[in-house]
C-alpha cells in the first residue's frame, strides 16, 4: 500500500513501514501537485531524468535545474530540447535565485547529498526562495531493502539520510516550512547487468567511490544474488515530504 499522513500528524522516517505500492515517482508528482503554469526550481537535477519528465507534462511550466556536479551539469546544458528549462551550477545551501521567486522547489533524492552541516541553511534557502503558499517537494530514500544491500558494501549512507529527515522535521518544527502530507511508495531501478550498476552507481561523477578489490567483488557477489536473464530490478522505498510556505 501506499502510505500518506495527515498534516498534522507527527513526521515519520518510514523506515519500520509496509510499503508495497510500486510507481515511478512522475507519476507521484502530478498526483500532489498541480504544477501548470508554474514556475520551478529543481535542486540537485543529476540526469535531468526528473527534470524532463516535469518540463514535458502539463502546460506552461518554466523550470531552473540547479547542479553542483560540474561534469554533470557540462553534459545538461548541451540537451537541447527541453527549450523551457535552463540548467545553472548550484547549490541547496546557496539557491542563487531572488526571495518568493519560485512556486515549487524539488528536490530529488538530493537533500542527503547535501553537507550534513549544510543542511539546515538549505532548508532555510528553500523557505526563502519560495512564495508564499509554495510548495517544497522532498524525496528521500529509505536506507533498507536489496538496492541498499548493495550499496552499503562501499557507501553507507544511512547517517546522512538520517540527517536529511532531521533536517526536515527541524524545519517544521520552526515553521518555516508547514507540512502538507508524507508519501511512501516503492520506486523500480533496473540495470541490465553489474556493468551498468558500476558506470551509474558506482562510477557516479557526484561521489567519488575508491573501491578495494576485495570490496569490489563484495559488491559485485551480492549484486550477482538479484541477476535474471532480463536484468537486475530493485524496488527502492522512497519518502516524499511535502511541505508549505506559510502564507
Amino acid at each position: 500500500m501506499s502510505h500518506r499522513t495527515p498534516p498534522s500528524a507527527p513526521l515519520v522516517d518510514g523506515l519500520d513501514l509496509d510499503i508495497t505500492r510500486i510507481v515511478d515517482e512522475p507519476v507521484v508528482v502530478e498526483q500532489l501537485l498541480d504544477l501548470n503554469a508554474k514556475e520551478i526550481l529543481e535542486l540537485g537535477c543529476g540526469r535531468a531524468t526528473n527534470t524532463r519528465a516535469i518540463a514535458q507534462a502539463g502546460r506552461d511550466r518554466r523550470l531552473l535545474a540547479l547542479e553542483v556536479d560540474e561534469t554533470q551539469h557540462a553534459i545538461n546544458v548541451e540537451i537541447d530540447d527541453l527549450p523551457n528549462v535552463q540548467f545553472a551550477l548550484g547549490g541547496a545551501e546557496q539557491i542563487p535565485v531572488a526571495d518568493a521567486s519560485y512556486d515549487v522547489v524539488f528536490l530529488f533524492k538530493s537533500l542527503h547529498h547535501v553537507p550534513v552541516a549544510s543542511m539546515p541553511a538549505a532548508m532555510a534557502e528553500i523557505a526563502r526562495v519560495l512564495r508564499p503558499g509554495g510548495f517544497a517537494y522532498i524525496s528521500e530514500p529509505l536506507f533498507r531493502g536489496a538496492f541498499n544491500e548493495c550499496l552499503r558494501l562501499f557507501h553507507d549512507e544511512s547517517g546522512v539520510r538520517r540527517q536529511a529527515f532531521l533536517a526536515i522535521t527541524s524545519a517544521v518544527a520552526c515553521a518555516s516550512l508547514n507540512s502538507v502530507s508524507q508519501t511512501f511508495f516503492l520506486t523500480p531501478i533496473v540495470f541490465a547487468d553489474f556493468a551498468e550498476f558500476e558506470q551509474l552507481v558506482i562510477g557516479t561523477t557526484h561521489s567519488h567511490h575508491m573501491l578495494s578489490d576485495e570490496v569490489f567483488a563484495q559488491v559485485r557477489e551480492r549484486f550477482a544474488t538479484y541477476q535474471r536473464a532480463d536484468g537486475v530490478r530493485f524496488e527502492q522505498p522512497i519518502r516524499v515530504d511535502l511541505l508549505q510556505k506559510p502564507s
